[in-house]
């Protein structure tokens, strides 16, 4: 926390650039993507997205041909080129991102089931906002968790940001930071969150039965076996994919009482945090990134500095683009038809803003940072930086 996060993006970029692996004699991989898969809006299965496509097909490149330098200049070098069948495409930018932003939207839809959208969601709060979807997975899903690790990695070398809207508690834990029990706990699961302080702040044993009657009204509630009308919790709960499991060994069977509400409402929250943390997924999506950059880069980084370098903001910034536009013969910042045109942007909104950007350079979002200071060489833009205004072609008309 006490280092300046530029600071920490130039060691980033200096180590990105001392652990390339595939130098300038080595051709870049190529995979192949049929957009015929994905005709129709809806994906009919999986296998068919670009993302499943693309895992089968480097799935069998070595990682080190992924680790190249960090894109800049007009011609940047990418992990990977990408063809798509029957389209023709110049150069390899735009295809590329076009790609990254395509499986930014597949992993935030219902056809791959590697993203969960968090249960906080259902009551508008963090809407659209999600975690790694918290069960136990087959070797398949394993090794679609390490490609998007390994896209994480790819985008953060390319400087593309990714679209993803994630939970603060996906970050903290690709990090290594441990989650906040109270704050990740109400962003990820508020209801959750307000059922575990009913249980805690409970003063009395006829409080508690309130409470059971109440619970028991919305069929989360058994009787209990010694007073036959009398309402009572047992040691279970749902998890977030929606199954009831047990809490302890034989959870079904122990009801819920004055001396272990406290037990009950602390295995409801660990149940939640170890779903939150999910193990088993992070591993491999860590294994993944780390086959692309140093895991130990992210040591400096804070969560929020971490979803900076990788998703950039979800938001565009006017002032910061017109900084990073160049005019091309002949035209100046002053000429009135620029003039129109940054004043017509003004009036965008920021969705409207995101549709430019997809439109101008196939992204939504542009890079947080960019290395060039102003005046600076043109080679050390980021891409899509510096935007380019230019007079049309063809006879100058009216």
């Amino acid at each position: 926390g006490l280092i300046f996060y530029d600071t920490k993006v130039t060691v980033m970029n200096r180590v990105l650039n001392a652990t390339v692996q595939r130098t300038a004699d080595h051709a870049a991989p190529e995979i192949t993507l049929d957009p015929l898969e994905i005709v129709g809006g809806e994906i009919r299965s999986s296998e068919n997205s670009y993302f499943c496509q693309a895992a089968r097909q480097l799935g069998c490149v070595p990682s080190s041909q992924l680790c190249v330098k960090l894109a800049s200049g007009g011609d940047p070098t990418y992990a990977f080129n990408i063809r798509f069948t029957g389209e023709e495409v110049h150069g390899t930018s735009g295809s590329f991102r076009h790609f990254l932003w395509q499986v930014c939207k597949e992993l935030q839809s219902s056809s791959l089931s590697l993203l969960l959208l968090c249960p906080s969601s259902a009551v508008n709060k963090n809407k659209g906002k999600y975690i790694l979807t918290p069960s136990p997975i087959t070797y398949a899903e394993e090794q679609l968790f390490h490609f998007f690790g390994q896209l994480l990695g790819i985008a953060i070398r390319a400087d593309v940001p990714l679209p993803l809207d994630l939970l603060p508690s996906f970050w903290k834990t690709l990090v290594g930071e441990p989650l906040d029990p109270d704050v990740d706990l109400q962003e990820a699961d508020i209801l959750t969150y307000n059922y575990v302080k009913k249980f805690e702040n409970i003063n009395d044993e006829t409080e508690l039965e309130a409470l059971c009657a109440e619970i028991a009204s919305q069929h989360l509630a058994m009787e209990s076996p010694d007073c036959p009308n009398k309402p009572c919790c047992k040691f279970t709960y749902l998890t977030m994919t929606g199954d009831e499991v047990e809490l302890c060994p034989r959870g079904r069977h122990i009801p819920v009482g004055w001396e272990n509400k406290d037990v009950y409402a602390a295995a409801i929250r660990s149940l939640r945090l170890r779903e939150l943390q999910s193990p088993e997924c992070m591993t491999a999506v860590r294994a993944g990134l780390g086959s692309i950059i140093p895991l130990q880069l992210l040591t400096t980084l804070t969560p929020l500095e971490m979803e900076l370098r990788t998703c950039g903001l979800p938001y565009i910034n006017l002032e910061f683009l017109k900084a990073h536009t160049m005019y091309q013969v002949g035209l100046m910042e002053t000429d009135q038809h620029i003039e129109f045109f940054w004043s017509a942007l003004e009036m965008f909104t920021q969705e409207e803003l995101c549709k430019f950007i997809k439109f101008a350079c196939n992204q939504e979002r542009i890079p947080f940072t960019c290395p060039c200071k102003d005046g600076g060489p043109d080679t050390a833009h980021v891409p899509p930086y510096p935007m380019k205004i230019a007079p049309p072609d063809g006879a100058a008309g009216t």
